[in-house]
């Protein structure tokens, strides 16, 4: 398995975001779609699934600042879709977020500071933290991403959504041990 033979299919409901990723990533596939819907849908075409669920339900961020945040519901979307992958997808699979405030109802592994539920062991024991503080400037120098020149979103929110891309290959790597793929 090379980096030329792999079709990723991205799915993100902002248009503005899309378009972001499609710029960085000209010759993957991006949709705009509710990814929780398309995801039920399509999940039996893929040999590989990377969902990352709304996470601010979950956040301890939120839980502290309920003085700012009145207290809501958490989104169960997030264990919808780790049942689903669990119970239905014969492929491997992630689903990512971020650590919660609560004591999750499935137990994740640990990774880079943030929850990782898979159907493969993801190790995270001699891994560096994540990098989601800092100024803008920062958290683009550490996801080795410019986003300075796109308008009509909250760039600092949209860099600590993003997913670490040595993270991502890292765990990558650990579902599929014998192929190893590197990034270009």
């Amino acid at each position: 398995m090379g980096g030329g033979d792999i079709e990723v299919t991205a799915i993100e409901l902002n248009p503005e975001i899309a378009k972001i990723y499609q710029d960085f990533f000209p010759n993957d596939k991006v949709i705009v779609a509710d990814a929780h819907e398309y995801l039920l849908e399509h999940f039996q075409e893929f040999d590989f699934i990377w969902t990352s669920p709304p996470c601010p339900t979950h956040s301890r961020v939120r839980k502290v600042t309920t003085h700012q945040n009145p207290p809501i519901y958490p989104d169960m979307k997030l264990y919808e879709e780790i049942l689903l992958l669990e119970g239905y997808f014969k492929g491997k699979w992630v689903v990512e977020n971020v650590i919660s405030w609560y004591e999750p109802l499935i137990k994740p592994y640990v990774f880079r500071e943030h929850y990782y539920w898979s159907n493969f062991v993801i190790d995270g024991k001699k891994h560096k933290k994540r990098h989601i503080d800092g100024t803008k400037e920062e958290l683009q120098n550490n996801l080795e991403i410019d986003i300075s020149k796109y308008q009509g979103i909250d760039k600092i929110k949209a860099l600590r959504n993003c997913v670490e891309p040595k993270a991502g290959l890292e765990i990558f790597n650990m579902a599929f041990k014998n192929k190893q793929i590197t990034l270009i």
